[in-house]
């Protein structure tokens, strides 16, 4: 508390000498070093005043009632264009925030600190045999971060994540903190799952859990315009499949190749109840490079690599699939190049025709694409600003770019192109990732934030809660 008023001292004798009633020496003297809040692909760091390292929500309270300017809030730091800070304000890191509040195992049902990973909750609850019901395809993200951006995963039927959350605990503007439910603060809860820490910090976080039941890996390849019936009546009609997604690979992105992990009874091919920590993912590291860098290394990764990989019999736990580390992503360094995700979400009627022009654009742009992976979602009527306001596919492009200001302009361009053409298609884009998007495109693909900045105008008028995407959109 003592270095936060001495945070608001700075911030003031900074007001104050912007006046001119202050000399700049004994300016020099209070104003601390620079703060940089980066992100995982070391793109658009923002410069903070302060770094908040809260562990409770008495401490979070206090921390946004004592600082006098805005507040924006990080977890994992996996959203890629500053949504976890806001320049020249108050970060709170709530990774510090990690302790399980309370577990019961006879409802299904567990309540964690907000900065606790999946990876971290995944460890009390794979003694009892209970898994988390959705959540991303890896496991390092934190609770709240996931809820604040409503994630989904592979999970079939299960739509995003405010499908399974139960309540929120929630720091207001004020500091006041209150409890949010589907039924109670209704508006806040809506507002807070896929809001972006627009209305307020969420400290708790109540959650359905699922069975951590035994699945088999069933790999189908079908063709582009045969998917969609093929998803239809192999995967969602089955009731015994509970992962899904299927890979479009560079330079066609027109043969979906589907991987589905069904409930199963056979012997377990991997003996191991979760992924272990700390591994090194050395080769996986050489291959990315290599089918990034290398030439004819797509062509080597569309027709040797890949079947090689989905080949075999695999039978596991549903936790370990689940318990996926994302350091087998990363490369081995960010400096001259880095690897970006963006996502967009298609109404069913329109994937065919999304899928052939998104082509189309990645190959005239020369983008060099990894893959693009290809999930679904009913519709989601629960979240103020859902991403699926219908029955959607998602495409989530993984791709590499340079670092350089260059590459992240023409990036830029062909990312607007993309966003023009799910518009176009009666589809929106997710809102996690580089913010390269006009304000009328942001305005056009979720109409809702009319809502949303009529709730903050009534529960944070003054707009303490901020971070550079609601700088730029709200």
């Amino acid at each position: 508390m003592d270095d936060l008023m001495l945070s608001r001292r700075r911030y003031l004798a900074g007001a104050l000498a912007t006046a001119g009633l202050l000399a700049a020496a004994p300016l020099r003297a209070l104003v601390p070093p620079a703060l940089l809040v980066e992100n995982v692909t070391r793109l658009y760091p923002v410069e903070v005043a302060r770094v908040g390292t809260p562990g409770s929500t008495t401490e979070v309270a206090e921390m946004v009632r004592a600082w006098p300017a805005r507040v924006a809030v990080g977890g994992g730091r996996y959203s890629m264009g500053g949504q976890v800070a806001i320049a020249g304000g108050l970060h709170l890191d709530m990774r510090g925030m990690n302790q399980l509040v309370w577990l019961r195992a006879a409802d299904r049902r567990v309540r964690v600190q907000a900065g606790m990973r999946w990876r971290d909750l995944q460890d009390h609850l794979d003694p009892l045999d209970l898994s988390v019901k959705t959540m991303q395809s890896y496991a390092n993200f934190s609770v709240g971060g996931s809820v604040s951006v409503n994630v989904h995963g592979r999970y079939v039927g299960h739509g995003p994540i405010v499908n399974t959350v139960r309540a929120l605990q929630l720091v207001l503007a004020d500091g006041g903190i209150v409890e949010a439910t589907p039924t109670h603060n209704a508006e806040l809860f809506r507002a807070a799952i896929g809001g972006y820490g627009a209305v307020g910090v969420i400290t708790e976080v109540e959650l359905d859990l699922a069975d951590n039941v035994c699945i088999e890996r069933v790999v189908r390849a079908s063709k582009l315009e045969d998917y969609v019936e093929h998803f239809e009546q192999q995967v969602l009609g089955d009731p015994a499949s509970v992962l899904h997604n299927a890979d479009l690979l560079p330079p066609e992105f027109d043969a979906p190749v589907g991987v589905t992990w069904r409930r199963c009874d056979r012997p377990l091919t991997e003996l191991a109840r979760l992924v272990p920590r700390g591994k090194t993912y050395e080769l996986e590291r050489d291959v990315i490079w290599g089918v990034t860098e290398l030439p004819g290394g797509a062509k080597f990764r569309r027709s040797v690599l890949q079947p090689m990989l989905q080949k075999g019999q695999v039978v596991k736990r549903l936790n370990h699939e689940a318990s996926l580390d994302v350091a087998e992503l990363e490369p081995r360094s960010r400096t001259e190049s880095t690897y970006v995700l963006q996502e967009y979400f298609i109404p069913k009627r329109h994937f065919l025709a999304f899928a052939r022009a998104m082509a189309a654009t990645l190959r005239q742009r020369h983008v060099n694409a990894l893959n693009v992976s290809i999930r679904h979602s009913p519709a989601d009527s629960l979240s103020l600003l859902p991403w699926a306001k219908e029955e959607v596919f998602s495409f989530v492009l993984y791709y590499k770019q340079k670092t350089d200001a260059a590459e992240q302009a023409r990036v830029g361009e062909w990312t607007r192109e993309l966003i023009a053409l799910a518009l176009r298609h009666e589809g929106r884009y997710y809102l996690p990732y580089q913010l390269h998007a006009t304000r009328e495109q942001f305005a056009q693909a979720y109409p809702e934030s009319a809502a949303l900045r009529a709730l903050k105008q009534r529960v944070d008028p003054a707009g303490k809660f901020s971070n550079e995407l609601w700088a730029r959109y709200l």
